[in-house]
């Protein structure tokens, strides 16, 4: 008797170790909470950012699956609206990349700031790792609504203790400052990255997302 019970537990801690393995090997699930931008706007879908970082992630050796949670023309109103159903209990982290269309449309600071507490608020009540991607205003409204409105991505990346990047299409920015041809990064709108363009900011978000999957990770 003593031997079967003595068996018994072993099995039994066995099939908890394997169990455990089992939720262990289970990839994470990031959501791309986005605009446009991240919803590959004018990219075929092989192209757009969700699609290239899921392959610069599996390149790493990285186990995680990219969800594409972009909607074109959306602002932080809009994604405040739709963050509940994007944080389904499957979703263990976020990347939140919305503002440039507030910008765009001279939205007040204020409120974006304030759309934006709300779904990092939200993620926080979920339990969710978070990656904030900043906006830098164009200087069409002038120096206060720029300032205010740069403000605000490192003002709540600091409040809510989330990674942050500074500027999701810097990258391309900066090459386009430093002489490189439009055509060579953009589509023809002159304001979404092809595909050149959309490799460069994978290539330069990809670390933190790393980064934001190991916090993630059980």
């Amino acid at each position: 008797m003593a031997y079967g019970a003595a068996a018994g537990l072993r099995n039994l801690w066995l099939a908890v170790i394997l169990a455990a393995s089992a939720v262990a090997a289970e990839p994470v699930t990031v959501a791309a909470l986005g605009d446009s931008l991240t919803h590959g706007y004018g990219l075929a879908q092989q192209d757009g950012f969700v699609a290239q970082l899921q392959r610069w992630l599996q390149a790493q050796g990285v186990d995680a699956v990219v969800l594409n949670a972009g909607v074109s023309g959306d602002t932080t109103h809009g994604g405040l609206a739709r963050v509940g159903w994007t944080l389904t209990p499957d979703v263990d982290a976020m990347i939140v990349a919305l503002g440039s269309n507030d910008m765009l449309r001279g939205i007040e600071p204020a409120s974006v700031r304030a759309n934006l507490v709300g779904i990092l608020r939200a993620a926080d009540e979920a339990g969710i790792e978070v990656l904030l991607a900043g906006v830098s205003a164009m200087g069409n409204y002038g120096p206060d609504y720029k300032r205010e409105f740069d403000a605000i991505y490192p003002d709540l990346a600091a409040e809510f203790d989330v990674i942050f990047v500074p500027d999701f299409t810097g990258p391309v920015s900066a090459e386009l400052a430093g002489g490189r041809p439009m055509e060579e990064l953009l589509q023809a709108d002159r304001l979404h990255p092809n595909a050149a363009g959309v490799a460069l900011m994978v290539e330069a978000i990809g670390p933190r997302v790393v980064e934001l999957v190991g916090r993630a990770a059980p």
